[in-house]
């Protein structure tokens, strides 16, 4: 499963994070834990938020990522799909409807 988790640092945070963030290695930075496999993520600094998508092996494995920066941040995740597996339920959904 897919899963998009955007998230939000307040203002009282942000510089602690930055610190965190900033003396992570490369391999620390992409290791999502078990059961994860991070695909890409994107910072808007200026805001003080950004986005990331992750493949789980399963929800569990996904709220366990979420659960190691929710004490710092704000993070909202949810269940997405990439181009081919939304034309194909896109399918359903019109043959289910008879459109």
């Amino acid at each position: 499963m897919k899963f998009m988790a955007r998230w939000s640092i307040r203002e009282d945070k942000w510089l602690p994070i930055l610190k965190q963030w900033s003396q992570m290695t490369p391999q620390q930075r992409a290791d999502g834990g078990e059961g994860v496999k991070i695909l890409g993520r994107w910072h808007d600094l200026a805001s003080r938020s950004g986005v990331v998508i992750l493949e789980a092996t399963d929800l569990a494995a996904a709220l366990r990522y979420a659960g190691q920066w929710n004490p710092h941040m704000d993070l909202d995740l949810v269940p997405v799909m990439d181009d081919e597996e939304s034309a194909a339920v896109a399918k359903q959904i019109v043959a289910a409807n008879a459109a």
